[in-house]
């Protein structure tokens, strides 16, 4: 009976019985050895009680979960419980294989963190990282989507790091990650401090953080609840009517020629050309000189390797 009970879908494979789906498989084989686990156990999930099976040397990682039979893993060695407990959980968190998990889509460069509950939908938090949207999701899953539950630095069991975490208006910011817990206590004051400054920043013009796009009316809010002032060392955001033109307005001649060569991205080849009429000895070494200095002022990102955008 090979492929008996077995139902071929476009990309997995899943075991059914009387009409009753008993589990979800990307692979034949993975499907196979589940089936073969149900009948022994005469289709009662509830009474499968091992999680490990040893088959060619290797050991499979089978759990119940919802009811459904779910393949975890193979192994070379038996697996801890800690292991089998956290494979579980990402399981449970994107029980599909999808981009993102359940509950994260993304729009752009932003990820949305999105929930119906009692048929009405509700955003939970907007994120530039799919990192800080994946901690978030896990956190809100792990406490019955209770915002109330998050303290201000919380653990990441993905990457064992720690976030600072704000709740503001019933939606979730993370303002900066630290490897260690001591780390990120000392620099509370720092990282609400740059949390201001990138809404600010966004507000003015002078960088685009569309996850912050709701908080730029909040600063003088925000200003009181963490106790201090937006402003960083390029600027005082409260000194002025439209920071960026002026900050346009004071950059030095080659600084200003190189900003209006530079498209909305673009390689650093693509600047050369667009300079190609201004060339002379040590031209390169010229324009990287005054394209950190464009970065250094906020005026510029690179994104990757030489390539940029202009913000």
């Amino acid at each position: 009976m090979s492929e008996k009970y077995l139902r071929q879908n476009r990309n997995s494979y899943t075991v059914v019985k009387n009409s009753r789906v008993f589990g979800k498989f990307e692979s034949k084989d993975e499907a196979i050895f589940a089936r073969d686990i149900l009948v022994e156990n005469n289709w009662k999930t509830d009474e499968i009680d091992d999680e490990i099976f040893e088959a060619d040397g290797k050991y499979m990682v089978f759990k119940v979960i919802d009811n459904k039979l779910c393949y975890l893993g193979e192994f070379n060695e038996i697996p801890h419980e800690d292991m089998i407990l956290k494979l579980a959980k990402r399981h449970i968190r994107n029980p599909n294989n999808s981009r993102y998990g359940l509950n994260i889509t993304k729009l752009f460069d932003t990820f949305i963190i999105k929930k119906q509950i009692a048929g009405d939908e509700y955003i939970f938090g907007l994120f530039d990282s799919l990192e800080d949207a994946t901690f978030s999701r896990n956190f809100l899953m792990d406490h019955n989507w209770d915002v109330g539950e998050f303290g201000e630095i919380e653990y990441c069991d993905e990457t064992d790091t720690y976030k600072i975490v704000e709740v503001i208006d019933d939606r979730i910011y993370i303002l900066a990650t630290y490897e260690s817990e001591v780390e990120a206590k000392s620099s509370l004051d720092d990282a609400r401090h740059e949390f201001l400054n990138k809404i600010s920043k966004h507000k003015n013009g002078l960088a685009n953080y569309p996850h912050l796009d709701v908080l730029t009316d909040s600063i003088e809010n925000l200003e009181n609840r963490f106790q201090m002032k937006t402003s960083d060392e390029v600027w005082n955001f409260h000194e002025t009517q439209n920071p960026l033109e002026d900050i346009i307005f004071n950059l030095t001649p080659w600084q200003k020629i190189i900003y209006d060569a530079a498209g909305d991205e673009f390689s650093f080849k693509d600047l050369e050309k667009s300079l190609a009429r201004y060339k002379s000895k040590n031209f390169d070494k010229k324009i990287r000189k005054y394209l950190n200095q464009l970065i250094d002022l906020g005026l510029v990102e690179k994104l990757d390797d030489d390539v940029y955008k202009r913000l």
